[in-house]
Protein backbone atom coordinates (compact mmCIF):
# COMPACT_ATOMS: atom_id res chain seq x y z
CA UNK A 1 0.00 0.00 0.00
CA UNK A 2 1.53 3.37 -0.95
CA UNK A 3 1.58 6.73 1.13
CA UNK A 4 -1.29 8.58 -0.99
CA UNK A 5 -4.07 5.38 -0.63
CA UNK A 6 -3.10 5.18 2.92
CA UNK A 7 -3.66 8.84 3.56
CA UNK A 8 -6.68 8.71 1.41
CA UNK A 9 -8.26 5.72 3.87
CA UNK A 10 -7.07 7.62 6.50
CA UNK A 11 -8.88 10.76 5.96
CA UNK A 12 -11.77 9.48 4.63
CA UNK A 13 -11.94 7.48 7.67
CA UNK A 14 -12.15 10.67 10.01
CA UNK A 15 -15.39 11.84 8.68
CA UNK A 16 -17.37 8.71 8.64
CA UNK A 17 -19.41 6.43 11.30
CA UNK A 18 -17.09 3.76 12.62
CA UNK A 19 -17.93 0.59 10.99
CA UNK A 20 -17.59 -1.67 14.07
CA UNK A 21 -20.81 -1.70 16.24
CA UNK A 22 -20.46 -0.44 20.17
CA UNK A 23 -21.34 -3.70 21.86
CA UNK A 24 -20.71 -2.68 25.76
CA UNK A 25 -22.77 0.26 25.21
CA UNK A 26 -25.64 -0.85 22.94
CA UNK A 27 -26.91 -4.19 23.13
CA UNK A 28 -26.84 -6.45 20.11
CA UNK A 29 -30.35 -6.64 18.21
CA UNK A 30 -30.80 -10.68 16.74
CA UNK A 31 -32.57 -11.37 14.62
CA UNK A 32 -36.55 -12.82 14.64
CA UNK A 33 -35.00 -16.53 13.74
CA UNK A 34 -32.15 -16.09 15.98
CA UNK A 35 -31.36 -19.81 18.09
CA UNK A 36 -30.63 -18.78 21.43
CA UNK A 37 -31.26 -20.47 24.06
CA UNK A 38 -33.84 -23.05 25.78
CA UNK A 39 -35.69 -21.50 28.84
CA UNK A 40 -38.27 -23.40 31.05
CA UNK A 41 -40.93 -22.34 32.78
CA UNK A 42 -41.17 -25.12 35.44
CA UNK A 43 -44.45 -23.78 36.77
CA UNK A 44 -46.03 -25.13 33.62
CA UNK A 45 -44.05 -28.27 33.15
CA UNK A 46 -45.19 -31.75 34.20
CA UNK A 47 -41.89 -33.34 33.33
CA UNK A 48 -43.01 -36.04 30.68
CA UNK A 49 -39.88 -36.52 29.28
CA UNK A 50 -40.71 -35.25 25.48
CA UNK A 51 -37.81 -32.74 25.11
CA UNK A 52 -35.61 -35.28 26.18
CA UNK A 53 -36.32 -38.11 23.81
CA UNK A 54 -36.49 -35.18 21.36
CA UNK A 55 -33.25 -34.01 22.21
CA UNK A 56 -30.92 -35.35 19.11
CA UNK A 57 -27.46 -34.34 21.90
CA UNK A 58 -29.09 -35.86 24.65
CA UNK A 59 -28.63 -32.11 26.73
CA UNK A 60 -32.14 -32.80 28.34
CA UNK A 61 -32.39 -34.89 31.73
CA UNK A 62 -35.64 -34.92 33.11
CA UNK A 63 -35.96 -36.57 36.75
CA UNK A 64 -39.27 -37.23 37.40
CA UNK A 65 -38.92 -38.96 41.09
CA UNK A 66 -36.79 -36.36 41.96
CA UNK A 67 -39.20 -33.69 40.20
CA UNK A 68 -35.71 -32.16 38.23
CA UNK A 69 -35.18 -30.90 34.93
CA UNK A 70 -32.11 -30.08 33.90
CA UNK A 71 -30.00 -29.02 30.29
CA UNK A 72 -26.29 -29.11 29.64
CA UNK A 73 -26.37 -25.72 27.66
CA UNK A 74 -23.10 -26.31 26.08
CA UNK A 75 -24.44 -29.85 24.31
CA UNK A 76 -27.27 -28.13 23.33
CA UNK A 77 -27.45 -27.60 19.26
CA UNK A 78 -30.19 -24.91 19.49
CA UNK A 79 -32.07 -26.94 17.19
CA UNK A 80 -35.39 -26.65 18.94
CA UNK A 81 -37.31 -29.63 18.50
CA UNK A 82 -37.68 -30.11 22.40
CA UNK A 83 -39.48 -26.43 21.71
CA UNK A 84 -42.08 -28.10 19.47
CA UNK A 85 -42.33 -31.45 21.27
CA UNK A 86 -43.73 -29.67 24.54
CA UNK A 87 -47.06 -30.38 25.24
CA UNK A 88 -47.81 -27.97 28.14
CA UNK A 89 -45.21 -25.30 26.15
CA UNK A 90 -42.92 -24.86 28.95
CA UNK A 91 -39.91 -24.42 26.90
CA UNK A 92 -39.13 -21.30 24.94
CA UNK A 93 -36.16 -20.62 22.64
CA UNK A 94 -34.83 -17.16 23.68
CA UNK A 95 -32.64 -14.90 20.84
CA UNK A 96 -29.94 -14.62 22.73
CA UNK A 97 -26.53 -16.60 22.97
CA UNK A 98 -25.96 -18.90 26.08
CA UNK A 99 -23.66 -16.96 28.16
CA UNK A 100 -20.13 -17.91 28.57
CA UNK A 101 -18.90 -19.32 31.66
CA UNK A 102 -15.07 -20.69 32.86
CA UNK A 103 -16.86 -24.16 33.51
CA UNK A 104 -19.25 -26.41 31.64
CA UNK A 105 -22.15 -26.44 34.12
CA UNK A 106 -25.83 -27.82 33.61
CA UNK A 107 -29.02 -25.71 34.62
CA UNK A 108 -31.24 -26.92 37.16
CA UNK A 109 -34.83 -26.67 37.91
CA UNK A 110 -36.78 -28.35 40.68
CA UNK A 111 -40.42 -27.94 41.37
CA UNK A 112 -41.13 -26.24 44.67
CA UNK A 113 -41.92 -27.33 47.80
CA UNK A 114 -45.79 -27.00 47.35
CA UNK A 115 -45.61 -28.25 44.06
CA UNK A 116 -44.11 -31.62 45.39
CA UNK A 117 -46.58 -32.02 48.01
CA UNK A 118 -49.44 -31.19 45.41
CA UNK A 119 -48.19 -34.11 42.89
CA UNK A 120 -47.55 -36.39 45.75
CA UNK A 121 -50.85 -36.25 46.77
CA UNK A 122 -52.67 -36.27 43.27
CA UNK A 123 -50.01 -39.80 42.83
CA UNK A 124 -51.87 -40.77 46.37
CA UNK A 125 -54.87 -40.21 45.07
CA UNK A 126 -54.14 -42.07 41.95
CA UNK A 127 -53.09 -45.41 43.54
CA UNK A 128 -56.11 -45.43 46.09
CA UNK A 129 -58.20 -44.71 42.71
CA UNK A 130 -56.49 -47.79 41.49
CA UNK A 131 -56.37 -49.91 44.86
CA UNK A 132 -60.51 -49.30 45.07
CA UNK A 133 -60.81 -50.22 41.26
CA UNK A 134 -58.90 -53.09 41.86
CA UNK A 135 -60.79 -54.23 44.84
CA UNK A 136 -64.58 -53.81 42.64
CA UNK A 137 -63.33 -55.78 40.00
CA UNK A 138 -62.32 -58.53 42.06
CA UNK A 139 -65.81 -58.06 43.89
CA UNK A 140 -67.33 -58.50 40.97
CA UNK A 141 -65.71 -61.53 39.68
CA UNK A 142 -65.99 -63.14 42.80
CA UNK A 143 -69.86 -62.43 42.45
CA UNK A 144 -69.97 -63.59 38.70
CA UNK A 145 -67.73 -66.62 40.11
CA UNK A 146 -70.85 -67.37 42.74
CA UNK A 147 -73.89 -67.01 40.40
CA UNK A 148 -72.60 -69.38 37.81
CA UNK A 149 -71.53 -71.89 40.66
CA UNK A 150 -74.41 -74.64 40.39
CA UNK A 151 -76.86 -74.49 43.41
CA UNK A 152 -76.11 -78.01 45.06
CA UNK A 153 -72.58 -77.99 45.21
CA UNK A 154 -73.06 -79.70 48.92
CA UNK A 155 -74.63 -83.12 48.86
CA UNK A 156 -76.74 -84.81 46.65
CA UNK A 157 -80.42 -84.77 46.98
CA UNK A 158 -82.06 -88.04 47.64
CA UNK A 159 -85.54 -88.92 47.34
Amino acid sequence: MSLAQFSKTAIRNLFHKPVTEKYPFVPKEYGERTRGHIENDISKCVLCGLCMTRCPSHAITVNKAAYTWQINPFSCVQCNYCVEGCPKKSLTMKNTYTEPDTQKTSIVLKYSAERIAEEEAKRKAMIEKAMAAKKAAEAKKAAAAQETAPAGTGKAEVQ
